[in-house]
């Protein structure tokens, strides 16, 4: 039986990122999807862009300035923004009051540390917010869990994922080993120590064979990328697929 506590009266944002926009839209269709399911409003801002964590990881700090006062322009109304991505809730709420006091301009780090609290990765919503673990999704196939390295470590989401996971209808949810192991991506991390990237990734690829499973699943889908890539070119025939595409998979309407 689903349980929900709907909170109709919030306004909700999407923040959908850029790169998901870019490359796997339908993670945030499936977020809009899911949380209207559970009786929320939600509205998608047309002028957001990127966090600006791409060039504040590369040393250009100074760069993002510019996304970092958009990011509080656009979403500072909103009662609640939820995003699909641990990696850039995490940069939002952890490097921009940074970015702007390193630009001297402690007036956009105060209103980001107004903004910040408000901005959440979408287990943590469901959870913490809505009061919801069941969201009365379906989807009947053996599936293993990989914890992003933003999403445990900077966001602290814990087990979130792993409840709204095993209160999915007909899911087969297997344990997977060394799972709070790094899968190499790190963002421009692969790009400058490709070598040591691809070799973390083959062994996280590996864990995720070792358990049988049909699909792994991450909040994240810049993690998902790199596992799974590396598991379609060995062959190994497992999905990569998003959190928010299983949560809002139901028997009318499966991933």
């Amino acid at each position: 039986m689903m349980v929900t506590t709907p909170r109709t009266d919030l306004r909700v944002a999407l923040f959908a990122t850029c790169f998901n926009d870019t490359m796997w839209p339908e993670t945030p269709k499936a977020t809009v999807r899911l949380l209207e399911r559970l009786g929320c409003r939600v509205e998608f801002p047309a002028a957001q862009t990127c966090c600006g964590q791409m060039l504040t990881n590369t040393g250009y700090a100074g760069e993002a300035v510019p996304l970092v006062r958009r990011f509080v322009d656009v979403f500072g109304d909103y009662d609640a923004v939820v995003a699909p991505s641990g990696s850039c809730v995490g940069s939002v709420r952890d490097q921009h009051a940074m970015v702007a006091r390193r630009a001297g301009d402690e007036g956009l780090a105060s209103e980001v540390e107004q903004v910040a609290p408000r901005v959440h990765e979408l287990s943590e919503f469901l959870v913490d917010v809505l009061g919801v673990t069941d969201v009365g999704a379906w989807f009947p196939h053996r599936v293993t869990y990989h914890p992003t390295c933003h999403s445990l470590r900077l966001l602290r989401v814990g087990d979130r994922p792993l409840q709204l996971l095993r209160a999915v209808e007909g899911i087969d949810l297997v344990e997977l080993p060394g799972a709070d192991e790094c899968c190499g991506f790190g963002g421009t991390f692969a790009m400058k120590n490709s070598d040591v990237s691809v070799a973390m990734g083959t062994d996280k690829a590996a864990h995720v064979a070792e358990t049988g499973a049909e699909v792994v699943v991450a909040g994240d889908n810049s993690c998902l990328a790199h596992i799974g890539g590396i598991l379609g070119r060995q062959g190994a025939g497992i999905r990569s697929l998003h959190l928010a595409e299983i949560l809002a998979s139901t028997r009318e309407e499966p991933a």
